[in-house]
């Protein structure tokens, strides 16, 4: 510490002592706070200078709020803060420190310190004198310092960075190892000792090149309750192996990282300035592409994955991504091919669009999106979905009893993979229940105090261990280790049943779509003009395509591409004198289709385009009956019975009175009624109303719904 002559000057006036001395503590890292605590203590003992330049002991203000700080910025020092802030309520009149890169190692900062200083006249000091920042020769003599201090920060970091990066390219910077692996006390890098612990983190990528997603991973493992071998970086119980739940980002973490492909990498991160957040100083980081990398090595250490297998796994993970030049992952929709729809007149990716439950089409609207213009294309979703499928199940009948056979070892192999970690969960379960009843035997009896607690442990262990047995024989029971020969039998019969599979319930929309996107790379689609003839290209995995027209439906008449010839030739069948069903008959056997979902032509829709088109159909002339005994028509026997033709026709519709109607046009009811049938009738007619009600309230059976039996066997 220098002598207080170094301290004196005349630049002190009363107006200064009538404020606060301010005392500003500070040490960059909270390790230089445990470690050099003497440059702590020298910071401290300014309050005894304040002191000794005429300041009374109340009169001192020490703000030590930014131990463990560092001053490259301001932003989460809120001690410098409250200083910047009290001197710019005019309540100081010195700052104490020792030197000036304790108050701020940025310009910035330090420049805006010392206009409020100079502003409201208050002093800086430190070991080396009293300075004025309104003065000239002291604030240069400041500012100087104050870049000193930053270009200071500067080099210091820059040599510590470039040892780093030294460091990392002769691969010996250490990091913390990543799950599954451990590091030796020389600093070399291990798969992890954990028998159990390696084959979950060897089961997550075999499981993620099945699947193809992170979340189908993650689903598994939840689903059979696999949990990850974690070790604990610091604490007391550093090194040990706890065991965690699966999580989103553990997995997205490992199957991101190129350790696990042997690779030693520095340099995957860095901090992007302008994505940095106020008051949080570990924000801005940017992912760097790999090309990018300032440190590559690969085959470090041992491997999980080959470095094939790691690029594989990102570019997975990037495609699964939801954007406009991926397919992304499939979901549970009720459309098959979205993703893979591109549109044949334009280019543009097609995308799915639904109005109701399972009613979808797709569209391409890109044109519409983004420029504000019309919809280039759409069409229905079924007919296209039908059409593909029908083309992929087509293609894999060759191979679908080898399909069959493969499927059949696979899940073979993922049982018995299965069953091999619940072996080592027991095991490790049954070494823990030995373990803790050895710590009870071990120890001396007369010690009740453990004793207890031990026991207790030791009971849990064991209670433990059974329930965990009991899980496995449940799972044992479940999905048995071995197929059967009758689940073989069923897995081959399935191969000869391909649409039976494809359409049963227990296969998802997502398997669906995972099947197809095998198979078929992508589908071009084009609708010619606005009708139904659609052009398809389907493009196959592997280079081959093959192009078909299909027909998909339109809610007009007129979209139809042959609309002209159909109502030529209907004109033609209508002048031939034919009748509507004949005219049915026949434009269905020559090929025409009608519009909407309908794949034939019926009476009602021929009838409905006569209308529109003013054709008058041909009068049909009624099919000559002949009456049976005890037989009426309708009419005819509502007027006999002097009731309402409506009347009697309902009870025909409530199945009161024996009826039958004609197969032919007209179609007209026939009932049969004798002279026993007619007096029960008229019986039933003239009943009071008040009775029929009485009976309705009762719940009993009017007595006409009884009715006789008919000698007629055709009624």
């Amino acid at each position: 510490m220098t002598e207080l002559g170094a301290w004196q000057s005349g630049k002190i006036q009363a107006h200064h002592l009538d404020r606060l001395a301010v005392v500003y503590v500070r040490q960059s890292t909270l390790q230089q706070v445990l470690d050099h605590q003497e440059s702590t203590r020298i910071q401290y003992g300014l309050v005894h200078h304040a002191e000794a330049l005429g300041w009374l002991s109340d009169r001192v203000l020490t703000i030590d709020e930014d131990l463990g700080k560092s001053g490259s910025s301001a932003e989460d020092r809120r001690g410098f803060q409250r200083l910047v802030a009290e001197v710019g309520l005019n309540h100081v009149g010195l700052i104490l420190g020792v030197e000036m890169s304790r108050l701020a190692r940025s310009s910035k900062d330090w420049h805006q310190l010392l206009e409020i200083c100079a502003l409201f006249g208050t002093l800086i000091a430190d070991l080396d004198g009293i300075y004025d920042p309104s003065q000239y020769n002291d604030r240069l003599l400041l500012g100087l310092k104050g870049t000193m201090s930053e270009a200071e920060l500067h080099i210091l970091k820059q040599r510590l960075v470039q040892g780093k990066l030294n460091k990392a390219q002769r691969g010996e910077l250490g990091f913390h190892a990543p799950i599954g692996y451990g590091r030796r006390p020389s600093g070399e890098i291990i798969l992890e000792p954990d028998e159990q612990a390696r084959d979950i983190v060897k089961l997550v990528f075999r499981k993620f090149d099945e699947l193809g997603t992170l979340n189908a991973v993650l689903r598994y493992l939840v689903t059979h309750h696999i949990q990850m071998g974690v070790r604990v970086f610091s604490g007391p119980h550093k090194g040990e192996l706890t065991w965690r739940r699966p999580n989103r980002t553990t997995l997205q973490n490992l199957l991101k990282n190129p350790a696990y492909a042997g690779a030693y990498a520095y340099g995957r991160s860095h901090s992007d300035p302008r994505k940095r957040q106020a008051g949080r100083p570990y924000t801005g980081s940017v992912v760097t592409p790999p090309e990018d990398w300032p440190v590559l090595i690969q085959d470090h250490h041992p491997a999980y994955i080959s470095w094939a297998q790691y690029q594989q796994n990102v570019r997975q993970l990037q495609a699964n991504q939801t954007r406009a030049d991926t397919l992304g992952i499939t979901r549970q929709g009720d459309s098959l091919l979205s993703g893979l729809l591109v549109c044949g007149r334009c280019g543009a990716r097609m995308v799915v669009q639904y109005h109701r439950k399972r009613h979808y089409r797709y569209t391409c609207c890109r044109e519409a999106t983004d420029y504000g213009g019309e919809i280039c294309q759409y069409l229905s979703g079924p007919c296209l979905d039908q059409y593909v499928v029908e083309q992929v199940l087509r293609a894999l009948e060759p191979a679908a009893l080898e399909l069959s056979l493969e499927a059949a070892l696979h899940l073979e192999h993922d049982r018995a993979e299965l069953d091999h970690l619940w072996q080592q969960r027991l095991e490790r379960a049954a070494f823990e229940a030995e373990r803790a009843g050895r710590h009870y035997r071990l120890l001396e009896p007369e010690n009740r105090l453990v004793a207890r607690q031990l026991a207790q442990d030791w009971d849990a262990q064991l209670l433990a261990h059974q329930q965990l047995q009991d899980e496995y024989q449940r799972f044992c029971h479940q999905q048995p280790k071995h197929l059967s020969e009758a689940d073989k039998q069923v897995i081959r019969q399935l191969a000869d049943h391909l649409p039976m599979l494809w359409a049963a319930d227990t296969t998802t929309q997502g398997q669906r779509k995972e099947i197809i996107r095998q198979v078929i790379q992508s589908i071009h689609v084009t609708v010619a003009g606005d009708t139904e003839v659609v052009e398809v290209v389907l493009n196959w995995v592997g280079g081959a395509s093959h192009r078909a027209t299909i027909i998909r439906p339109v809610a007009k008449w007129t979209q139809l591409s042959n609309y002209a010839q159909l109502c030529q030739r209907l004109e033609q069948l209508v002048q031939a004198g034919l009748s509507t069903d004949d005219i049915t008959q026949t434009l269905n056997h020559e090929g025409f289709r009608p519009p909407k979902q309908r794949q034939t032509f019926n009476s009602e829709g021929i009838r409905s385009l006569m209308r529109r088109l003013n054709l008058v159909p041909p009068r049909q002339k009624p099919t000559p009956e002949t009456l049976a005994a005890s037989e009426w028509w309708l009419p005819e026997l509502a007027r006999l019975l002097d009731m309402p033709t409506m009347t009697l026709y309902d009870w025909v519709r409530r199945g009161w009175v024996k009826a039958r109607q004609q197969p032919n046009w007209p179609k007209h009811w026939i009932i049969w009624a004798d002279e026993t049938e007619i007096e029960r009738l008229k019986a039933h007619r003239q009943q009071p109303f008040g009775e029929i009600l009485r009976q309705r309230w009762r719940g009993e059976v009017p007595a006409i719904a009884l009715m006789p039996e008919s000698p007629n066997t055709s009624l």
